[in-house]
């Protein structure tokens, strides 16, 4: 070979070496590639396509009994992979082997020929081998064979006589064969049942199992099964009749979730079933309610040609269709009673045994369909649920440090439970890593609530009339925590209709009532109402109706801003002590009606003024430690309802003759040290309520009292310096003197039938009762108590 020929094969096996290489490193790219987009889109190695793979011998039953069962399933939604190809060679093609991998349900159909096929009999094997690796459901169906001939590999199933394979692979057949017959499946029987009827069995296990997989993956949804318990409990779905049942709650806290898990697991026992969702958001849609009812009769009679014009059911074709189905219905997020009647109409329209499921915020829409037996209301997340969901979005489930513990309790505590909330902050928060970030985020949050939680919430706030809508923010600013009576008097007092109003405001889940009749509101809510009343006027408070913040209050003050749309203010003066208010000028206020002016708890500091002006309108004042003697000389308190002045300053002069407060009905002046007499109240002729406790400089009670014929409450525990009571109207209903120095009980507190609480605790000069005591029956008094010294 001369030097030519040699550089010539020198250079072919340079090239054959590179192309080598070349072939080698795009495999290991490819592979890594692959592995490495699996990774980022979390996807795992058997992702399941479809729900069912059919296993079948084409000659036997694909004309027949295979072909009606793929239609049955097709007809209720379920994907399923069917070769409608006809069976060439013996080995079965990749893209069968990867729907089989793919598929939750595999049925294997064994008729007459099936082990006929090597085909069907590889097929089987890696089927069983799916559901050994990764717990793939095999569903067999023994038609018009003998279970047993599989199990035993006789008669048609006999392989020896068939094959002349390797001894190992027959072996598997054999095995898999013999495996495949003792799983709990299917055997047709034409003296027992229908081919009709044996199609329709083994579709409703198939869904059965297909949801029972489904309502058991419920990752994500923390606390969900009890609840979802519940609701199966209320629609009683193996009792007979047409069983309608409503989700009520707030929003953000799950009612779509849970009936979508409900609907899910229980939606293959019905011939039928439709979820409408945001019915609220489409029925405000042109056309929207119309459109909805189609959406509805398509759906149960799985007819898209139906066009109701009209937002009755239209014609009695169309009844009679309905009448004959059990369906189970999804009404999600229903805010008024013309969407049930168009939607739900009575509950004979549908066909025995079906279920109507209703989400709604408001309780009053669902009472109008649904017995208030049938109303589930869906409550929070416990704190460990919360505390569990919070980390899975915040930390997606990364250990927490001790430090992010006690950080995640504070957001447990502000979200009440509600997992829309749990969520949104778990996603903000997630990054944070220093605790001066946490709080950062937790203040900003306070500050600026959510959008997304905000615009949930809100929904609830626009559905309300004028009347709740006022309730609503008056309570958010204002009364959250108080006596619902008497916060229902405060707001009738206001003229607005307190009763009805906080009746709605409960059933559309913005309030709720405590054990000790206290006003409960979700602090998210609470403050997506006081965001509400803020924008009114973001820059100017002063032209706001309702203040609550003590930095706003001093803005309005100090800059002599106009305030003539002011109606209610409620503010801590202890957060304004250290700036100069020397002038506390609320008569430009001219519409002012409530006005609460507080200190925090351990404050023990009057706020100094140098003047103080009060407008004419108010008919409610609770100042707490007041820093005057007496009201203003130019307010004129002809509208003043209600005054408190607890711990305050004031003496006897509180008002002078030209000052008569004709309406009060409701006076505190708990604890004022200064008061040695009561204020004159001889005009005042509608006071029901006087609450003198522990004013212990005061020595005596104005014999007028007698005179009051309205008055029902008198307060005068803890007045140590009290010796004489006069007498009292026959009015008066509760009674204080515990802890006085009265010596003798005049008659009238024994003979007047409607004092109901008498406490006469701690009166040491009290030696006797009076002679009439026994006129009174003490059976008539909830509270008796006779300690005498």
């Amino acid at each position: 070979m001369d030097s030519i020929e040699f550089f010539q094969v020198f250079i072919i096996i340079i090239i054959l070496i590179m192309t080598l290489f070349y072939i080698y490193f795009r495999s290991l790219t490819s592979t890594s590639s692959s592995a490495a987009a699996a990774a980022d889109t979390d996807i795992p190695h058997l992702q399941e396509k479809y729900d069912v793979f059919i296993s079948f011998r084409g000659e036997d039953t694909r004309d027949t009994f295979t072909s009606h069962l793929h239609a049955a399933l097709r007809r209720k939604n379920i994907e399923t992979y069917i070769d409608n190809r006809l069976e060439k060679g013996d080995d079965i093609r990749p893209t069968l082997v990867e729907a089989i991998e793919k598929s939750k349900i595999a049925l294997v159909i064994f008729s007459k020929d099936y082990a006929s096929s090597t085909w069907c009999l590889k097929e089987l094997v890696h089927i069983l081998g799916c559901k050994k690796s990764h717990g793939q459901i095999v569903i067999p169906i023994f038609y018009r064979i003998d279970p047993s001939d599989v199990r035993k590999q006789q008669g048609t199933y006999a392989l020896k006589k068939r094959f002349k394979g390797s001894r190992d692979e027959v072996a598997n057949w054999k095995a898999a064969l013999e495996e495949a017959a003792n799983i709990y499946g299917f055997h047709d029987s034409s003296k027992t049942r229908t081919e009709a009827d044996f199609v329709e069995k083994v579709v409703q296990d198939v869904l059965t199992k297909l949801n029972h997989e489904s309502s058991n993956d419920l990752r994500g949804l923390v606390g969900i099964e009890s609840k979802i318990e519940k609701i199966e409990s209320l629609l009683c779905l193996d009792s007979p009749g047409v069983c309608c049942m409503g989700i009520w709650g707030m929003g953000g806290i799950g009612k779509t979730t849970l009936v979508e898990a409900v609907f899910h697991r229980h939606s293959s026992k019905f011939e039928a079933y439709c979820f409408l969702a945001n019915v609220r958001e489409k029925s405000e849609q042109t056309g929207g309610l119309n459109q909805l009812l189609n959406e509805l009769v398509r759906e149960i009679l799985k007819d898209k040609d139906i066009n109701i014009g009209t937002l009755s059911i239209g014609p009695t074709s169309i009844r009679d269709r309905l009448m004959r189905t059990k369906a189970l219905i999804v009404l999600d997020d229903v805010n008024a009673s013309n969407q049930l009647e168009v939607l739900v109409g009575d509950h004979d329209r549908f066909h025995d045994g079906s279920r109507i499921i209703i989400t709604a915020r408001d309780k009053g829409v669902l009472e109008q369909k649904v017995d208030n037996d049938k109303i589930y209301k869906v409550e929070g997340l416990r704190s460990d649920e919360a505390l569990q969901l919070f980390h899975s979005h915040a930390l997606r489930n990364k250990s927490p440090t001790k430090d992010y513990n006690k950080f995640s309790r504070k957001v447990i505590d502000y979200s009440k439970g509600i997992p829309l909330a749990l969520k949104v902050m778990g996603s903000l928060f997630l990054g944070c890593k220093r605790k001066q970030e946490w709080k950062d985020q937790m203040n900003k949050l306070k500050r600026f609530p959510s959008e997304e939680i905000n615009k949930v919430l809100r929904v609830s706030y626009d559905g309300l009339e004028e009347n709740e809508k006022e309730i609503f923010l008056d309570i958010a600013c204002f009364h959250k925590g108080n006596n619902s009576n008497y916060v229902k008097v405060l707001l009738d007092s206001h003229g607005f209709c307190g009763e009805i109003g906080i009746k709605v405001l409960i059933d559309r889940s913005l309030i709720s009532i405590s054990k000790r009749k206290s006003i409960e509101m979700h602090d998210l809510v609470q403050e997506m109402g006081r965001a509400i009343a803020r924008e009114q006027c973001i820059e100017e408070p002063g032209k706001r109706s309702r203040l609550f913040s003590a930095k706003d209050v001093y803005q309005v003050l100090t800059n002599n801003q106009i305030a003539a749309t002011v109606r209610a203010i409620s503010f801590n003066c202890s957060k304004i002590e250290k700036r100069n208010l020397n002038h506390a000028n609320f008569e430009k206020m001219c519409q002012l009606r409530w006005l609460h002016v507080w200190h925090s708890k351990f404050s023990k500091k009057f706020t100094l003024m140098v003047s103080l002006d009060l407008p004419n309108s108010l008919s409610y004042l609770h100042w707490h430690k007041y820093p005057s003697k007496s009201l203003p000389s130019k307010f004129s308190p002809v509208n003043l309802v209600e005054l408190h002045l607890p711990s305050s300053q004031v003496g006897a002069q509180l008002w002078t003759k030209d000052q008569t407060p004709l309406n009060l009905k409701w006076i505190s002046l708990r604890e004022c040290e200064h008061l040695t007499e009561v204020p004159d109240l001889s005009q005042s002729v509608k006071i029901k309520h006087i609450d003198l406790f522990g004013c212990e400089r005061l020595v005596e009670i104005p014999s007028y009292f007698q005179h009051l014929g309205n008055l029902t409450y008198l307060n005068l525990g803890g007045c140590k310096n009290l010796k004489n009571l006069p007498e009292m109207p026959c009015s008066l209903e509760f009674l204080n003197l515990s802890r006085t120095s009265i010596e003798e009980l005049p008659s009238s507190v024994w003979s007047h039938k409607k004092i109901s609480h008498l406490d006469i605790r701690y009166c040491e000069h009290l030696t006797s009762l009076p002679s009439n005591t026994c006129k009174l029956k003490l059976s008539s008094l909830s509270l008796v108590s006779l300690q005498l010294h």
